[in-house]
C-alpha cells in the first residue's frame, strides 16, 4: 500500500474488540481505490479531494462499509441498506464476517470507484423539503391554537423541523400524535429541537 495510514485508524482498529479482522480488510480494500485514510466521528473515513466517500463502522450485530452519498449509486447488486426511513443520503453495505468482504470485494471496489465519480461530477442527493412533510392535523391546530407557536416552530431550523414533523406524523392514532404534539409545545416555544 502506497497510501498513508492515519495513525488514528492504527489506534481504532488495535482498540477494536469485535469485527478487527473485518476492519482490516474493509481498509485494505478502501486504500487500495486510492482516498485518503481519515478519522471523524470515531470511525475510518474514506475521503477524494476532501469529501467524503465511505466510512468503517460497526454495530453489535454487523460491521458496514457506509456510502456518504449512497442513494446515488446504481446499486447493480442490491447490496445497500437504507438504515431508517429518515437517513435520505448515506447507504450502507453489512458484513458479519470476513469471508463476505473477501467475496464481495470486487463488487465492493466497484461501489467504491462509482462513489468517487458521483463526487467528481459533484452530484449531489436530493433531500427531502420540509415543505415535503405533511403537518398532521393534531399539530396543525396547536399552531392555530397558541399563540406564538407557529413562529416559534418556524423560527427552528429545517432539521428541527423535519424531526418534529416525522415524530408527529408516525403513531396512527390520533390520540397519540395528539400527546406527542401536547408534550413538545413548550419545547418548540423554547426553540428546542426535539432532542436537545
Amino acid at each position: 500500500m502506497t497510501q498513508n495510514l492515519n495513525p488514528k485508524v492504527d489506534e481504532f482498529l488495535s482498540k477494536a474488540r469485535k469485527w478487527k479482522e473485518e476492519y482490516e480488510k474493509l481498509r485494505a480494500i478502501v486504500l487500495d481505490c486510492e482516498l485518503t485514510e481519515d478519522f471523524k466521528w470515531m470511525h475510518p473515513c474514506y475521503t477524494f479531494e476532501d469529501k467524503n466517500i465511505v466510512l468503517i463502522h460497526g454495530f453489535k450485530e454487523y460491521c458496514a462499509l457506509l456510502f456518504h452519498k449512497g442513494a446515488l449509486l446504481q446499486d447493480a447488486h442490491g447490496i445497500l441498506i437504507q438504515q431508517t426511513e429518515n437517513v435520505q443520503a448515506a447507504r450502507q453495505i453489512r458484513f458479519t464476517n470476513a469471508a463476505e468482504i473477501d467475496e464481495l470485494e470486487p463488487i465492493l471496489k466497484a461501489y467504491i470507484y462509482e462513489a468517487i465519480e458521483i463526487e467528481k461530477a459533484g452530484l449531489e442527493v436530493n433531500f427531502k423539503k420540509t415543505d415535503d412533510y405533511s403537518v398532521p392535523d393534531e399539530f396543525q391546530h396547536k399552531l392555530e391554537e397558541i399563540p406564538g407557536l407557529k413562529a416559534s416552530f418556524e423560527g427552528l431550523t429545517p432539521g428541527r423541523q423535519r424531526a418534529y414533523l416525522h415524530y408527529f406524523s408516525q403513531p396512527k392514532q390520533s390520540k397519540t400524535r395528539a400527546s406527542r404534539v401536547e408534550k413538545y409545545v413548550q419545547h418548540i416555544l423554547d426553540g428546542k429541537g426535539l432532542n436537545d
